[in-house]
This record gives structure tokens, C-alpha cells and sequence, in this order.
């Protein structure tokens, strides 16, 4: 598998997913969609987060439930690929078709985006 190294540090990625918005963070948009958050778009249109409101739901919500841990890996692209062929990862999209709830997750994320385009964009 190719590298896929990030140009951000562990602590800056987990930080946005704790403290950034759903238009950067697939995590955030999926926890959101789960929670039954609304999913709208904002700015120019083409950004979509849960709104302020939402937001703030989710990032407390996550305080509240949501744990990080990690482990050192010279190269984590090939254990990533590893644990989530072994492990059920229902949440993780990428590399996870054989997981049973990739089809319910991909589909229930995109109907909340259809929904956002629908509705008019917030501010």
C-alpha cells in the first residue's frame, strides 16, 4: 500500500475531529449523522457542518463519550489496513466494504447531504 502520510501531527488531526467542524472531519460527519444531527450547508455553499448549534451538541457529546488512544508505528498505513480487515470497525468507511453496517453508514450519510442541499444555506 502507498504512503499515505499526513502533513498534520496526531495531535492536530485529533484535535479537529474534537474541536473542528463535519465538513473536515469524516468522523464528525458520521458521529453527527448517528446522533441524528442536521446537516446544513454554510458559506459558500459547498461546506457542509451540523451549524453552530450542532456542532457544539456533537463536541460535547464526544467530551462525554467519545476516548483516543494510539500506539507508535513507524508506518500505521499498513496496521490500519490490518485492523480493520480483522477487527469490526462499523464506523471506519475506508478499506471496511465487508463490514456489515459499511452499506447503512454510506447510505444514511448521504441522505443527510441530499437533505443539506435541499435546505437553504445557513449562516
Amino acid at each position: 500500500m502507498a504512503n499515505r502520510t499526513s502533513t498534520q501531527n496526531l495531535r492536530k488531526r485529533v484535535r479537529y475531529h474534537y474541536r473542528g467542524n463535519a465538513a473536515g472531519s469524516t468522523l464528525r460527519l458520521t458521529l453527527g449523522c448517528l446522533l441524528g444531527l442536521e446537516l446544513r450547508r454554510v458559506g459558500s455553499g459547498k461546506r457542509m457542518t451540523f451549524g453552530k448549534a450542532g456542532e457544539a451538541t456533537l463536541s460535547q457529546w464526544m467530551a462525554d463519550k467519545a476516548r483516543v488512544c494510539w500506539i507508535e508505528q513507524s508506518e500505521p498505513w499498513d496496521l490500519e489496513s490490518q485492523l480493520i480487515s480483522q477487527l469490526d470497525l462499523p464506523l471506519n468507511l475506508d478499506q471496511n466494504r465487508h463490514n456489515a453496517f459499511h452499506s447503512r453508514l454510506k447510505e444514511l450519510r448521504a441522505q443527510a447531504r441530499r437533505r443539506a442541499r435541499e435546505l437553504p444555506i445557513s449562516s
